[in-house]
């Protein structure tokens, strides 16, 4: 009887099935540059990435926003693929590539909320996030602009307005490192073309634009930890079978 006892216990786990969460934004908001770095949008409509026509100095937008993986996907759970959808509404730029990058430090999204087209932005409330400041005005970037990753985790060409998808294995590597290390999770910078003139600046919908359908979504394919066979029957066939002897 340990024989089969000991067969039951070498059964494999069950196999587990993988698995999708889709998510929204639990945050997002617009770095606006400017040397005072009082400048904010979180409760806007629309974030931006690239350089408006405002003076120079005061003209280029990054768009930063963060998702709680933590609470869509189970701990200890192997993330297969990501894919971040946004929509882009305005722009007087051709296509440009838009590059998503992993933010190194925690910030916060701020009640500012910009009047018109909320490309300016309007003064920043206690805990924005600015071109300066992760929690305005008490705790600032170690870099003016935002501190990131210089690589990019994921690049797509954005064009005129349309939904947009970025998709590459450095967002999955980010949302593994994010579910293994919650604290950590301090989300994506969107850059867009600052290298050239004015102009290049592009309009995305955020989480409180009134058009649900266009707001941030996050797509996350994951496997989750395999549940343990089940045993159970097995052995207790087996303890029946010796009571009956």
């Amino acid at each position: 009887m340990r024989c089969t006892i000991a067969l039951a216990l070498a059964l494999p786990a069950a196999a587990a099935l993988a698995d999708t969460a889709t998510i929204g934004a639990s945050k997002d908001n617009t770095l606006i540059e400017g040397a005072g770095g009082f400048l904010s949008n979180g409760a806007g409509s629309y974030m931006f990435a690239g350089v408006t026509n405002q003076p120079t100095g005061d003209a280029t937008r990054r768009a930063i926003l963060a998702f709680d993986i933590a609470s869509a996907v189970p701990a200890g759970a192997t993330i297969n693929s990501v894919s971040l959808r946004l929509y882009m509404s305005r722009t007087n730029a051709v296509g440009t590539p838009m590059t998503l990058h992993r933010v190194l430090a925690d910030w916060g999204e701020g009640q500012s909320d910009a009047p018109g087209g909320e490309g300016g932005g309007t003064i920043a409330t206690n805990g924005s996030v600015t071109w300066l400041y992760t929690h305005y005005t008490t705790q600032s970037w170690t870099n003016p602009g935002g501190d990131f990753v210089a690589a990019p985790s994921a690049s797509t060409v954005v064009d005129q307005a349309a939904f947009y998808t970025w998709s590459d294995p450095g967002m999955t590597a980010d949302v593994q490192a994010w579910l293994n290390n919650p604290s950590q999770s301090f989300g994506w910078i969107l850059l867009g073309d600052e290298s050239g003139p004015a102009g290049t600046a592009k309009r995305f919908s955020t989480r409180e634009n009134s058009n649900s359908s266009q707001r941030p979504r996050l797509v996350i394919d994951y496997t989750p930890i395999p549940a343990p066979a089940a045993v159970a029957p097995v052995l207790l066939a087996v303890f029946a079978a010796r009571r009956r002897r």
